[in-house]
């Protein structure tokens, strides 16, 4: 954060409501583990904003908690094992402390509710992801008659547009502006864990962006299953975020997920209209098959994708491109696999999601003929890493010698010798702490190390395939 960024922030009264987050007059105790995706991390803030309502307060020890709650994920059967797995470990708490109450929320608590409930003993409340406002209910009602919890129906109006979410502080922030999705992937179970579309009201949006800002975030995601299908009266995604970018120009905008489908050249023009809006995109092409996406009920082409991609170069040359991508799915053959790795070639991503088909009960595909034995599963899976991670180096390798703005955003997972930032292509960036001193803005504080929140010039001197290093610049302090 800038030295300026300070003064305002400091001098101007918030006229946002006040944070929630662990308030002194609560006297109760609520542990949360979260797995999957950021929408599942921003869930959690929503139930730890209703809980703080009903006098909890989170703790991060394990050991000394009321109520542990597990924030889950459904969408690949690894999500799930690790939850089951965790379930295992946790019985031992249950045993040492009868009266402590353990809760499964989220995708799985609506998809496996008989599974968790009849086989996993140690489970007392399922609650699914649109009716977090009963969990402290049910928690009462669990003290109170002994009775097991379970809330998982879904809803077609649940946004929760009037829930402030807890938030812990730092320079992200995550704002959900709609929830399900109504796609349908044959692949996919979130239609039936998260229901269907409904979006948030956008001038909601546009003040909880604008009350971030006053807060000290630099850094906003604007979260949904599929952002591009958010729809509010005669507003599109990409009005939301045009209005986002015009109202927060002190905070960097992303977005995620895009559904090819969806993105339109209206919100290419967005993006490269505003300084502030991350030059990033993350587009699954999920296979680089007609067929396969055809089965996959993707209802685009890989013409239609390549067009996408070659536009958003031309009209922001240097953004940053993403993919998640599904290797063997259902009757994949070998040629069409070719076809995925030959997409890969061509769109050069700086990254990709790669994952193995994992078959999802209530699926269409889940009643689809698996054809391929484990071995080719394993090979293809490898081949495409190993190109994308080859692809990546390559990209990352031209960037040495090369100065970018990069926001701090936080220690290294690594080493507390270090900061992690991230530059507007979503590259990730090590800098190390102990490093040269940063000129201030205005005047103010001309000599001061790199704290979180900077915006800093950054050259690079050392990279891999998912990361580049590097240390402050002679320009040093930068802006959007």
């Amino acid at each position: 954060m800038t030295d300026i960024s300070r003064l305002i922030l400091n001098n101007t009264p918030s006229v946002y409501p006040v944070s929630k987050f662990n308030r002194i007059s609560n006297d109760k105790k609520v542990y949360i583990e979260t797995y999957g995706c950021q929408m599942n991390y921003s869930d959690t803030e929503i139930v730890l904003s209703v809980l703080s309502d009903f006098g909890y307060n989170e703790t991060s020890d394990i050991n000394d908690t009321d109520v542990i709650l597990l924030n889950t994920c459904s969408i690949r059967e690894n999500a799930e094992n690790k939850v089951y797995k965790r379930l295992d470990d946790l019985k031992k708490y249950k045993k040492r402390n009868p009266n402590l109450i353990l809760g499964i929320l989220g995708c799985m608590a609506e998809r496996l509710r008989n599974d968790l409930l009849e086989k996993r003993k140690v489970v007392d409340l399922i609650v699914g992801p649109d009716e977090y406002r009963k969990v402290p209910h049910l928690i009462d009602n669990l003290i109170e008659t002994g009775e097991k919890g379970i809330a998982v129906k879904l809803s077609r109006v649940e946004t929760y547009d009037d829930i402030t979410p807890v938030r812990k502080k730092g320079v992200t922030a995550w704002i959900s502006i709609m929830r399900g999705c109504d796609k349908f992937c044959t692949f996919c179970v979130v239609p039936f864990t998260r229901g269907r579309e409904r979006s948030r009201n956008l001038d909601n949006i546009v003040n909880e962006a604008k009350r971030l800002q006053d807060e000290g975030v630099r850094d906003i995601w604007l979260l949904g299953q599929n952002v591009n299908s958010y729809r509010f009266e005669n507003s599109d995604f990409a009005d939301l975020l045009d209005k986002t970018a015009e109202a927060v120009p002190g905070v960097r905008l992303r977005y995620t997920t895009s559904h090819p489908y969806d993105l339109s050249v209206k919100l290419l023009e967005v993006m490269a209209k505003h300084s502030n809006i991350c030059n990033y995109i993350h587009l699954p092409i999920q296979s680089g098959s007609d067929r396969i996406l055809k089965e996959m009920n993707r209802l685009y082409t890989v013409s239609d994708y390549m067009k996408v991609m070659r536009l958003a170069r031309e009209m922001m040359p240097g953004v940053g491109l993403s993919t998640d991508i599904i290797s063997c799915f259902p009757s994949e053959t070998e040629d069409e696999h070719k076809m995925t790795l030959d997409v890969i070639r061509e769109v050069r991503y700086d990254g990709a999601y790669t994952f193995a088909y994992s078959p999802r009960e209530n699926t269409k595909a889940y009643f689809l003929k698996d054809t391929a034995d484990e071995e080719t599963k394993k090979r293809r899976l490898d081949e495409i890493i190993t190109l994308q991670r080859k692809i990546s180096v390559e990209i990352n390798q031209k960037l040495i010698g090369s100065t970018m703005p990069v926001l701090i955003e936080s220690l290294s997972k690594k080493s507390d010798d270090f900061y992690m930032g991230r530059t507007d292509c979503n590259k990730s960036v090590i800098v190390s702490k102990t490093g040269p001193f940063v000129s201030g803005s205005g005047g103010l504080n001309q000599n001061r190390y790199l704290e979180i929140g900077d915006m800093v010039n950054i050259k690079i001197n050392k990279v891999n395939s998912a990361t580049l290093f590097g240390e402050p610049a002679e320009s040093h302090e930068t802006h959007f």
